[in-house]
């Protein structure tokens, strides 16, 4: 195969390999302490000064009429008080883990209604509440959006990006605290970000090698609980030491994830494959089983040894063969079916193939 469809496969087929050998991790990179967490907060509310680009939704007149309401502005029932500056929008954040009243935090800020844009608009004060039906901060700002739409007379429009969605950092003030058990009991539970047996056990393991026995004990594939100070203080310094010790994470489960849009396929490396035949269209792929038995000379000592041997044989004839001895990774199947020019089409339907057959040693996930 020339260079030129060389090129073109590469373009279109990215093959990545994870690396065989595990790197130590800390543990505040691969855990989290149960109960720190964040907090979704949602709102509702009005934005104001668009230039022409509001909605015209019925609630957001209802909206504008309370609000004047509220300031002493009364609008009689029979006169209906639309604007085109003015856009109904949902607004939503996160509240961090024990933010402080007084702190701030940014908001997102999203049209409701049929506004073309909320460029230039900004947002009245809005409560933000929890899931609890609580008001946990009140938010208020000049959006900034980047989204840029214009429409001409004759009902052409030109867009860039989304108009109708804005933020505002630090927007909102954090009028409320949220409880967490961080500082109750006798005990915390770190949760792995990926359950893993393996890890979880490592994880008690290197805890307890540094701080005694029965400090930390695996609940399971996710959490690990670990006797802890009940003083809060004394607790950050505990929790400081031990998101800073390292360990070994396992290996993840092998997979091969196939994304059928974009032509792209990752590939694990421990993935591998048994003896099996496919045949796709013109493209016939063979994996067989091949073993050199090295015996010691007649006068010399030593032990009878059994290897595999791994070979790959292209046959350019109507069909395309390949052998491969037991164990063959993968990868090295893809470059065989590379250099006969196969599109990326087509190792997607080899390895579905190789799945359904049982050959293929691997999760197989289609995104």
């Amino acid at each position: 195969m020339n260079s030129k469809v060389n090129r073109s496969l590469t373009m279109l087929l990215v093959t990545l390999l994870f690396s065989s050998a595990a790197m130590a991790e800390r543990i505040k990179d691969i855990t989290s302490v149960a109960g720190v967490r964040n907090n979704q907060l949602v709102g509702y509310g009005l934005v104001v000064g668009l230039d022409g680009t509001g909605d015209k939704a019925s609630f957001t007149s209802q909206t504008f009429r309370n609000m004047l309401n509220n300031f002493g502005v009364a609008i009689p029932s029979s006169v209906d008080p639309k604007s085109k500056n003015i856009a109904a929008v949902a607004i939503h954040a996160e509240l961090p883990p024990f933010s402080k009243p007084g702190q701030t935090i940014d908001l997102t800020v999203s049209s409701i209604g049929d506004s073309k844009s909320l460029r230039g608009g900004s947002l009245l004060l809005a409560p933000l509440k929890g899931a609890d039906g609580q008001i946990y901060a009140m938010g208020q700002g000049n959006l900034i959006v980047s989204g840029f739409g214009v429409e001409g007379r004759d009902g052409s429009r030109l867009s860039l990006n989304v108009p109708s969605v804005g933020r505002i950092p630090n927007g909102a003030t954090v009028e409320r605290t949220v409880p967490n058990a961080f500082a109750q009991g006798d005990s915390l539970t770190l949760n792995l970000n990926h359950a893993d047996f393996t890890t979880s056990r490592r994880v008690s393991e290197e805890i307890n090698s540094l701080l005694g026995m029965n400090t930390a004990s695996a609940i399971d594939a996710t959490s690990i609980r670990v006797r802890a100070p009940r003083d809060a203080s004394q607790r950050v310094s505990f929790i400081s030491v031990l998101e800073n010790l390292e360990i070994t994470p396992a290996k993840e489960v092998a997979k091969v994830i196939i994304n059928s849009r974009t032509g792209t396929i990752i590939i694990g490396q421990d993935v591998r494959v048994s003896p099996v035949a496919i045949t796709h269209g013109g493209l016939t792929v063979a994996i067989t089983e091949n073993l050199d038995v090295n015996q010691p000379n007649a006068l010399g000592a030593g032990d009878t040894v059994i290897t595999p041997r791994t070979g790959i044989e292209v046959d350019a004839g109507s069909g395309h063969m390949f052998e491969f001895a037991p164990g063959t990774s993968l990868q090295e199947i893809i470059e065989a079916v590379n250099q006969v020019g196969a599109a990326p089409g087509d190792l997607m339907a080899i390895l579905e193939a190789l799945k359904q057959a049982g050959a293929l040693k691997a999760e197989l996930i289609v995104i």
